[in-house]
């Protein structure tokens, strides 16, 4: 057996070894140009110390040393650079710029294909006051993405500021502010939507809710964001908005260029930034290449009161993926040469027709139907027969099955796509959820044979946990999550409705629409878990990159009320 390196992680040859070192090179010295210094952090550290800095996440790797510490594979390199600073440097040396490449270690339930371990390289401005850090280092992600050549690079800047304001003005109590932040986090605008119509709050403040992370553009946006804020209540030396008018001034040559915008939609991580948040987009990949803000807290939380800290952090592979630089032969003209000498693998994404995800099954029609009154030509997808895309001048639709389009809209395959609301749960990817269609309605239930009712209770009574067969796992757990009963799930692809009548499991959690199914099984419904429509979805990086997405987005939503 040919031996092999673990899921997640490859080996690096000599062509591509000498690509990156060209790339990285090249960073280095653009970073060192300004001042930065470069430093080293160990790839394990304590888990505790890294905890007291910030929340981390996607840190599986882990074990104990001989002295019973829990230490960790580092998962980012912001937290233990913050951590090193903390403890080695003293407030009169302060302001320090620190640059670093290293690699960092993360890990998700499924990879599809996504590496394990990548590379970072980046920088931290640490003890610099005001927003002069966010301008420096903003400017300096520009001038590397410049230097690198980059083909379409765009900057995207947002804040947490604005939010978090106006939920400490208005939220009616924490589970509505916890339920607010969870649905940004997901990027669920149509859930937050939701939640917002029924609160109990003013409707100015529903209006701030609402609107606020869909806002994107320059100075208007924001004089939009500062009379939606003043309008629910918010005082303007808590909103954050002097700060961001500052950030404008000093990117004027930016915005005018039109590779920097704001967009209120990049707000998450709220427990690590405390200000200013920023993204990098180019259209050849299917992801930012880099991300970083402005982090206070972190310092506070490591017992530095008053110190402020900006950075970013790159990633090697997309960067590589951004301008083509996969190999040595890609470069013409020897180690001089720029670093983006290879043809571009695709062509720019404003340059072709939009890519839209159509999921086949019942969706297939009303979705036609939904584009069609939007304005978009579908009728090339009346007879498809067994092709897979079909192109017409402004779209390319890409044929695909419900379940599978969240994937294909995240990895590239297609800028947006529509599929049903559990397909995006069971999915779990970053996407933005943008419309809800309306049409495919149906709703998750938790069912059991009505000849057992009492048994499951008695079971888990004795057992400690419901078991539970279903096709759609991660709703499962969610839903027990939520009412707080330990599951087990034994996930099938068919026939569910079997676990319970012939012993395999207490419950079945599954989609109905007539309950036809259940009845002809002699299964009743015990408890309704959620309702289910289709919606129209995008990925970070393409909403943010195209506009095209934003505008079909307003006309499928126009359309969903026309027809309401």
């Amino acid at each position: 057996m040919r031996p092999t390196t673990p899921k997640g992680f490859r080996d690096i040859l000599p062509n591509e070894a000498l690509a990156r070192e060209r790339i990285i090179d090249s960073a280095k010295a653009c970073f060192a140009a300004h001042g930065y210094l470069p430093v080293e952090t160990p790839l394990l550290e304590d888990k505790s110390s890294i905890e007291q800095a910030g929340r981390i996440q996607d840190s599986p790797f882990q074990l104990f040393d001989t002295d019973d510490r829990l230490l960790i594979l580092r998962p980012d390199l912001t937290l233990p650079i913050a951590r090193m600073a903390s403890a080695r440097i003293r407030d009169e040396e302060l302001p320090m710029r620190f640059r670093y490449v290293a690699p960092v270690v993360r890990e998700s339930g499924d990879l599809k294909g996504q590496p394990r371990q990548f590379t970072q390289l980046g920088v931290e401005l640490i003890g610099e006051e005001g927003v002069t850090s966010e301008l420096e280092v903003i400017h300096l992600l520009a001038e590397l993405l410049s230097t690198l050549k980059v083909s379409g690079w765009k900057i995207v800047c947002g804040s947490v500021k604005p939010l978090l304001s106006l939920l400490e003005t208005c939220a009616p109590n924490e589970n509505f502010l916890k339920e607010v932040l969870d649905l940004v986090h997901e990027s669920d605008l149509v859930g937050l939507d939701k939640l917002v119509q029924t609160a109990d709050v003013s409707e100015a403040a529903k209006a701030a809710l609402k609107l606020l992370p869909q806002l994107h553009g320059g100075v208007n946006v924001i004089d939009e964001l500062d009379r939606l804020l003043a309008q629910a209540g918010v005082e303007r030396k808590d909103s954050g908005i002097d700060t961001i008018r500052q950030l404008l001034a000093g990117l004027s040559d930016e915005l005018e260029s039109g590779r920097l915008s704001f967009d209120f939609s990049i707000i998450n991580s709220f427990d690590y930034y405390t200000g200013i948040i920023f993204k990098a987009y180019s259209d050849q990949v299917a992801a930012s290449l880099a991300s970083g803000g402005h982090y206070d807290a972190v310092f506070a939380n490591l017992g530095r009161n008053g110190v402020g800290a900006c950075g970013f952090a790159c990633s090697l592979e997309r960067l590589q993926e951004a301008i083509a630089e996969h190999d040595e032969t890609s470069t013409q003209g020897g180690a001089n040469a720029s670093v983006s000498g290879m043809a571009h693998r695709g062509v720019r994404m404003k340059d072709r027709p939009l890519r839209i995800a159509i999921p086949k099954g019942s969706l297939f029609k009303p979705t036609l139907e939904a584009l069609a009154g939007a304005g978009l030509d579908v009728s090339a997808l009346d007879d498809i027969g067994r092709r897979l895309i079909i192109q017409t001048p402004e779209v390319d639709y890409v044929i695909v099955r419900a379940q599978d389009t969240p994937a294909f809209v995240a990895y590239g395959g297609a800028d947006c796509g529509i599929c049903g609301y559990d397909s995006l749960v069971e999915a779990n990817i970053e996407l933005i959820h943008l419309v809800d269609l309306g049409f495919g309605w149906c709703k998750f239930i938790v069912a059991e044979p009505e000849a057992a009712a009492g048994q499951a209770e008695q079971a888990y009574e004795w057992r400690g946990s419901m078991r539970v067969v279903t096709k759609y796992p991660r709703i499962t757990q969610a839903y027990y999550d939520r009412i707080g009963q330990q599951v087990d799930i034994i996930k099938l692809h068919g026939n569910i409705e079997l676990g319970p009548i012939i012993g395999m499991a207490d419950r079945i959690v599954d989609i109905t629409a007539t309950g036809t199914t259940l009845a002809e099984n002699n299964l009743v419904v015990v408890d309704d878990v959620m309702e289910c429509t289709a919606r129209f979805f995008t990925s970070p990086a393409a909403y943010r990159s195209d506009p095209r997405i934003r505008a079909l987005a307003d006309k499928l939503q126009d359309y969903v009320g026309d027809v309401q």
